[in-house]
């Protein structure tokens, strides 16, 4: 009830404010027209002049109305530099303060209620370093007087922090403003618009966001770096932590731009993706699917054959695959760029030292300017009760374990519904092993549109995986020498026998053991960065896995540029790391691939669009080759052919998709694609059908019929 007073209160004098038309007065228009009534109270009643302007602008700033900008220079105009500065900066932040408090009586409560969860993080930056953000929000204009009172209401600062701290931070903007109005209060004419004065102030009010910024990241350096001694000289430019993508891309560009740059990875070069991801699973993959395609020949016209193979060499044949990218990724090639490359550990001492424990015992340490922290991430392994009593493999570590064996595990299960977990179920239940695949979750692949999860679903089941969606794993049980899971579904309990269990639940970043908690650089899930890539320390980046957010190859090398040109370029001019166009696949059959928004987020995020769907059941190359599934899925902008999302299911997806990608990145529309010759036949082709299909949706149909009728006519 007095919360509805109070708005009500509040809303009349809004309403009354702009009813009267008061507005007018608070402009630059209002303020030279008024200016000589303004001066001739201010001659005969100097206080209470300066008490009601004062009052004035705590309503205006409380209010949050229109006009505090001109409020100020006139404040100028009116008091002159020293008591308009006063008063200004009183009056502003007093002002300020209300609107905060009022922000925070009426909503932070069901803000904080409704959003608690996910502003977890956010209340805990503002708790620890709130001050000092509120503080660079102040002194750095970016955004509006007003928002930032409101928003700041609803977190847990304390009010009396919120005043002093704007007091502050406002000082040197509203001594600027001031100053501006006093020059303007001496304009005669109109060639006094064009005084050096003038110019020079309102010069001032350009620049001085940048010369605040400046300021700003120089007090932020100092605090950041004030318990550590900075040395005097660096013996490299660059050291980058991890040789995986993200590392390998950081450190090449530091060395063809002649930087001196030291590698440090502490066991294989080529990181995960080399030697337990990407191409060890695309190699099985690859043979799943033939072993695959020899069952089902009769498609082809052939004879269906059962397949006999020994899984020894199915696997010694991906670690053949490993040897033979290895050199892409070795120690000599990267030598012979110009990267020193050292084996061992790395340790972060302070920002600018890296011991390293090298492999074959010795101790170095190493300073730098710039440090990229290139670490990975690993298989997160659920802690189940008795799991490492029955045993288990990771995508890690399965590679080694099971090129070990003579036969393929018979029977499998496998924990998690990801991309992971689905493309590995998938491979190793072509090549005969009995696989049941565990999703806590509703379905698999989550991310994905429910249809492409269902999708997804049916074709592993077609290949005999067992899927149980909807079931929580409990734990691992041995009895004598059987192994079972125990899984919970629908709150009943189920036994499930195994031989051998692969956790695929997801992978967490690697972030302990190089030195981050002595440096005190904050982690949340990974390494918190800003969007140069930057950590704590301006000069310690982070790139890839470890700094997410996506867990792909590709976007590891993608942030690597960032990292390397800001951390050997920055002091010119650094770069936001742009996510906006990041495409991933999954490599099922068929395989799943997607750039940009599906529908499952477009409704999330409450994006408006429209879907264009064009079935490659249609497509002359899949028919000719029995393929003839899945689809080309766009999202649009309602009305225009500019692209939002694709989502492409079926064989060479993840090809396929390399043409939208780059016309999302470019700025190209489905007209663009639908003008571009596409090879017959080729499975390429089916992106210009797809823009056809949305060609035809938005056909000018007035101009149809008008060529209708002219046609007509032209017949006679």
């Amino acid at each position: 009830m007095k919360k509805g007073i109070i708005l009500g209160l509040i809303a009349l004098v809004i309403f009354l404010f702009f009813s009267y038309d008061l507005q007018h007065l608070l402009t630059l228009d209002g303020l030279k027209n008024g200016l000589g009534d303004f001066e001739a109270w201010r001659s005969e009643s100097p206080t209470l002049v300066a008490l009601v302007f004062l009052g004035i602008y705590v309503c205006v700033t409380a209010l949050s109305l229109p006009g505090a900008a001109v409020m100020t220079l006139a404040a100028g105009a009116l008091f002159g530099v020293l008591w308009g500065t006063v008063i200004v900066s009183f009056a502003s932040s007093i002002g300020a303060t209300l609107a905060f408090l009022a922000s925070r009586y009426f909503l932070q409560e069901t803000v904080q209620n409704k959003f608690g969860e996910r502003l977890k993080a956010i209340n805990a930056g503002i708790e620890r370093e709130g001050a000092f953000y509120l503080f660079t929000l102040r002194l750095v204009p970016v955004f509006p007087f007003f928002l930032i009172n409101l928003l700041m209401g609803l977190t847990p600062i304390k009010a009396a922090t919120f005043y002093l701290v704007s007091q502050l931070g406002m000082l040197a903007g509203t001594i600027v403003y001031v100053n501006a109005g006093t020059q303007l209060a001496q304009i005669e004419s109109l060639s006094g618009i064009l005084s050096p004065a003038l110019i020079f102030s309102f010069a001032l009010l350009g620049i001085f966001p940048f010369i605040a910024k400046k300021v700003i990241s120089i007090f932020k350096a100092k605090r950041v770096y004030k318990n550590w001694t900075k040395p005097k000289t660096f013996d490299r430019n660059l050291i980058v932590i991890g040789a995986g993508a993200g590392g390998l891309v950081s450190s090449y560009i530091a060395a063809a731009v002649k930087a001196k740059v030291t590698l440090i990875e502490a066991h294989k070069m080529g990181g995960d993706c080399l030697n337990y991801g990407c191409v060890p699973s695309k190699a099985l993959i690859k043979s799943a699917k033939l072993a695959k395609q020899m069952q089902v020949a009769e498609k082809y016209g052939l004879e269906n054959v059962q397949p006999s193979f020994s899984f020894k060499k199915v696997m010694q044949r991906i670690h053949n695959i490993i040897a033979e990218v290895e050199p892409h990724d070795s120690v000599d090639r990267y030598t012979s760029l110009g990267v020193e490359v050292l084996q061992g550990y790395a340790k972060l001492i302070d920002p600018w030292t890296v011991e390293v424990a090298l492999n074959d015992g010795s101790t170095q340490h190493l300073t730098a300017r710039s440090i990229v922290i290139a670490a990975g991430a690993s298989p997160f392994v659920p802690p189940l009760p008795g799991i490492e009593e029955s045993g288990y493999v990771t995508s890690d570590t399965l590679w080694d374990e099971f090129a070990k064996r003579d036969e393929i595990p018979k029977r499998l299960v496998v924990l998690g519904g990801g991309p992971i977990g689905c493309e590995l179920s998938q491979s190793f239940a072509r090549l005969g092993s009995e696989v049941v695949q565990i999703e806590r979750g509703a379905r698999i692949m989550a991310r994905e549109d429910q249809e492409v999860s269902e999708l997804a679903k049916a074709s592993l089941e077609s290949d005999g995986v067992r899927v149980l969606t909807g079931h929580t794993a409990l734990r691992c049980e041995k009895d004598g020498e059987s192994k079972f899971i125990v899984v919970e579904h629908e709150g009943q309990e189920q036994r499930i026998e195994f031989d051998d269990l692969l956790c695929a639940v997801g992978r967490v970043a690697r972030l302990t053991g190089y030195g981050l908690e002595t440096l005190g650089i904050e982690t949340d899930r990974t390494v918190v960065t800003n969007d140069y890539l930057e950590t704590l320390y301006p000069n310690i980046y982070a790139a890839g896995d470890v700094a997410g957010p996506f867990q792909f190859t590709h976007t590891a090398a993608h942030q690597a540029w960032y990292a390397a040109v800001n951390a050997l370029f920055g002091q010119f001019k650094k770069f936001k790391a742009d996510y906006s166009v990041i495409p991933w696949a999954t490599f099922v059959d068929p395989e799943v691939a997607r750039v940009g928004l599906n529908e499952q987020e477009a409704k999330e995020q409450g994006v408006a669009y429209e879907v264009t769907k064009y079935g490659i059941d249609d497509l002359d190359r899949a028919i000719a080759e029995s393929a003839a599934h899945g689809f080309v899925k766009v999202l649009t902008v309602p009305g225009k052919d500019k692209i939002l999302g694709v989502t492409l299911v079926g064989e060479h997806a993840g090809d396929l998709l390399a043409e939208f990608v780059f016309a999302m990145r470019h700025g190209l529309g489905l007209n663009k694609i639908l003008g571009t010759i596409h090879t017959y036949p080729t499975w390429a082709e089916a992106n210009k059908y797809a823009a056809g299909e949305w060609k035809k949706a938005h056909a000018p149909e007035l101009a149809l019929r008008l060529l209708e009728k002219y046609h007509t006519w032209r017949r006679g």
